[in-house]
């Protein structure tokens, strides 16, 4: 595939598009395990979701 005299530019701008998206697919992934660990801490202190109601109690 020739790519002409703009190759090197269209290589370089492909190779950082794709380190850029992988940087970020990283950081959500990061992101999600801090925030499990986050939710699991305040879980352990006894603070429940607001969804988590106790049964039988409502509104």
């Amino acid at each position: 595939m020739n790519l002409g005299p703009h190759a090197v530019f269209i290589e370089l701008a492909y190779g950082i598009a794709a380190l850029i998206v992988a940087a970020l697919a990283a950081w959500v992934v990061l992101d999600y395990r801090a925030q499990k660990r986050s939710l699991e801490a305040l879980e352990v202190r006894g603070v429940t979701r607001r969804s988590e109601r106790p049964a039988g109690k409502t509104a």
